[in-house]
């Protein structure tokens, strides 16, 4: 076996050895020696190393245009960067998404990469910095305060538009299931206590219907993720950029990716601020609590199979019980419900570490960036999982629903507006303590005629 080789690079702490292969360079590998922490790398989020180098050529472009930056070199970037755009090199992003430094890993790994490859296209090796520089090149008006918030707000919206597309796909599988099951009647709960009637296809499409609900919602706090500070550079005052950056990099970026974004009108104030972040988490976190409910609903819905609810009966993915034969648990709701409970811890770290800025800076944008992409990709996942793997399945035990109204108590309440809520509490009393049917007991007394009482309690005469 061959011994690996090296190139040695240098930074302001002194000389380090890096693979000679490595497109990434000295400021990387410190990154990879530093931070053994999440065991979660850049590269594991596509979209965001794609975001990193749309944000780079749209600093090159503008650069090139303002005559802060030679053509060549600048068209060289561009090149790189639409190489990792089009996939390639994703590898060569292995930065722990955890780490101190606001960012700045991020940043530099992205500009190593960018400047190495570069320098191939140029003709020139790995390490010829001089020729194009992580810093001094690619990084040109730049700081990492601006381009890796910019970046990773890009990265958002492009995962966002996935988690969408997985949300409207469950809320179409909530309202076939809501044709489905139209003419199945079974009994409302409030508070686990029985009623009124209702059907099973008014439960599900009303599950779609609370859905969609968060899509405008989601799209709403996305649009706050337009607006970039890029131009700012250190602390948003522009230093080291030329005047017309912010508004041209912008511009830049829209025709690059066909979204809008908009140049910061205050580039000292949107430098330090993470208020976007918080509304888009809150955003993934109100989803989380809608989508678990409705998980909380499913596991009651299908108890059983011979003590519970069993009004629905859900597709039996795995054996239940490593003692008890026979068992199938929910296993799917449940899964859902965890990666509920995990994106809702993620927006209390994101507001702990909004709230943990200081002055021109917040340097706990790492945490925030990686909490908001994972709640992304585990929503995602599991809203696919599902819809997949438990919704599409769902069967409903049609006699089963039909036999607890019959039996319920809740059915008295129709009774109401005909003889008054006094005389059907009794009625609804002496059905609890005799067990015996409402029906019976006001033919019985003769309160009302059998025709009466027919009409007014047929469940299809009560569920609107």
């Amino acid at each position: 076996m061959s011994e690996e080789k090296f190139r040695i690079e240098s930074d302001l702490l002194g000389e380090l050895q890096v693979p000679a292969e490595a497109y990434y360079g000295v400021q990387t590998q410190r990154a990879l020696n530093n931070y053994k922490i999440s065991n979660t790398r850049m590269r594991d989020y596509p979209e965001y190393v794609i975001a990193m180098a749309c944000i780079k050529l749209a600093a090159a472009q503008t650069n090139k245009e303002l005559g802060a930056l030679d053509a060549k070199i600048a068209d060289a970037i561009v090149a790189a960067c639409r190489e990792i755009i089009d996939g390639k090199l994703h590898d060569q992003f292995p930065v722990d998404m955890m780490q101190g430094g606001a960012g700045t890993s991020v940043n530099m790994n992205a500009n190593e990469v960018i400047a190495n490859r570069a320098l191939e296209i140029m003709g020139h090796s790995k390490g010829e910095y001089q020729f194009c520089s992580p810093n001094d090149h690619v990084n040109c008006a730049q700081s990492t305060n601006d381009a890796y918030p910019s970046a990773f707000r890009y990265a958002f919206i492009r995962m966002n538009r996935k988690l969408e597309k997985s949300l409207k796909d469950l809320i179409g599988a909530f309202k076939l299931k809501g044709e489905e099951f139209a003419d199945v009647i079974k009994m409302g709960r409030t508070q686990l206590q029985d009623a009124v009637p209702m059907t099973s296809g008014q439960e599900f499409h009303a599950y779609a219907t609370n859905l969609e609900e968060e899509v405008l919602n989601l799209e709403r706090n996305a649009n706050l993720l337009y607006e970039i500070n890029m131009g700012g550079t250190a602390i948003g005052t522009g230093l080291n950029a030329k005047p017309g950056f912010a508004e041209l990099c912008a511009a830049k970026m829209t025709e690059l990716t066909g979204e809008h974004f908009i140049a910061s009108p205050d580039l000292v104030e949107a430098t330090p601020d993470t208020g976007a972040y918080v509304s888009y988490s809150g955003a993934l976190k109100r989803l989380a609590v809608k989508l678990s409910k409705i998980c909380n609903d499913l596991r009651l819905l299908t108890s059983g199979p011979r003590c519970g609810l069993k009004e629905i009966n859900l597709p039996p993915m795995a054996p239940g019980s490593s003692i008890m034969p026979g068992k199938v648990n929910p296993v799917i709701p449940e899964v859902t419900n965890q990666v509920c409970f995990k994106v809702i811890g993620n927006d209390t770290t994101v507001s702990f570490a909004a709230e943990a800025g200081q002055l021109q800076l917040n340097v706990m944008e790492p945490v925030i960036a990686e909490s908001i992409m994972e709640s992304i990709t585990w929503l995602t996942n599991a809203m696919d999982t599902l819809r997949t793997k438990c919704i599409d399945g769902i069967t409903v035990n049609k006699e089963r629903c039909y036999e607890m109204v019959k039996n319920s108590i809740g059915i008295v309440t129709a009774l109401n507006p005909i003889i008054g809520y006094k005389a059907s509490t009794k009625v609804a009393k002496e059905a609890l303590e005799t067990n015996r049917s409402v029906y019976d007991i006001v033919l019985e007394k003769g309160i009302l005629t059998k025709e009466a009482l027919d009409k007014a309690l047929d469940p299809k005469n009560m569920i609107g």
